[in-house]
Parts: C-alpha cells; sequence; structure tokens
C-alpha cells in the first residue's frame, strides 16, 4: 500500500505511478470481463466416472455419468460425488478467473477493498461456504 505524504512531503511520483495503474485497469476492464467469461473449469471425480463443467460463476454446463456408477447402486454416495466433483470444478474456474484479475488489476486495488464481504474475498467462496458463514453469523448474533 503506499502512503501518500502530508503537506509539502507529497510524493507525486507514487500518485501518478498509482493513476497510471488504475488508468490501465480501467482501459483493460473490457478484455479481462470477456476472457472471465469465457472460462469454464472441468474436474472429474476421483475413480473417474463423473465429470463436471462449470461457466465462469460456477454454474453447472455440463455433467456426465458413466453408465457404470450403476453397478454398485447408492444415490446418497452418487450425489455426494456429484456436488464434490461441481465444487472441484468451481475451484478450478475461481483459480482460472483470480489468475486474470491478479495480473490485470493494481495490488493496491485487489488488497484493500472495503468491508467484511468484499468482492475479491467473495469471489473466491463458494455459494456453500457463503452460507455457512452467514448461519454461524446469525447464531453468534453478527447478521
Amino acid at each position: 500500500m503506499v502512503e501518500i505524504p502530508r503537506g509539502d512531503e507529497t510524493d507525486w511520483s507514487a500518485i501518478s505511478s498509482m493513476a497510471k495503474d488504475l488508468q490501465a485497469a480501467i482501459g483493460n476492464a473490457e478484455r479481462v470481463q470477456r476472457e472471465a467469461l469465457a472460462l469454464t473449469g472441468t474436474a472429474w471425480s476421483p475413480d473417474g466416472l463423473i465429470k463436471a463443467v462449470v461457466g465462469p460463476r460456477g454454474h453447472l454446463l455440463e455433467l456426465d455419468v458413466d453408465a457404470r456408477v450403476y453397478r454398485n447402486p447408492n444415490s446418497k454416495a452418487l450425489s455426494a460425488a456429484i456436488v464434490a466433483t461441481v465444487r472441484a470444478a468451481t475451484d478450478d474456474v475461481i483459480s482460472k478467473s483470480a489468475a486474470i484479475l491478479e495480473r490485470s488489476l493494481p495490488a493496491d486495488l485487489r488488497e484493500r477493498a472495503p468491508g467484511k464481504w468484499n468482492a475479491w474475498k467473495l469471489g473466491r467462496m463458494h455459494d456453500a461456504d457463503v452460507r455457512e458463514t452467514l448461519k454461524r453469523e446469525e447464531v453468534d448474533g453478527l447478521a
């Protein structure tokens, strides 16, 4: 984080550098958005019988379930495997999105997001984790 000195000690080169970084980020915003919206995340279950593909926001686009899962029918295990595989695919797309933002945004904009629920932090969380955190806050009387 760059501190802006007070009075006659103003470091105008630091301010100019920050302004240039911000201007570059704004100029690249449309390209970054297009790149991020084109992302997908893919994951396979550990046994290789389930494949999930999610879009840039973690929404399920494709789900392939190999017919061999029916050799040992267990609906609860199948459901859990599907959820875990979709979550892994979501991890994949979150990681790819974060990489795009890391190289596109100045560090000051990433690190100084205000508030407990800033967009930078929220963009790296699964919906289930957000829901669980909100439940804990309600229980603790924080919400």
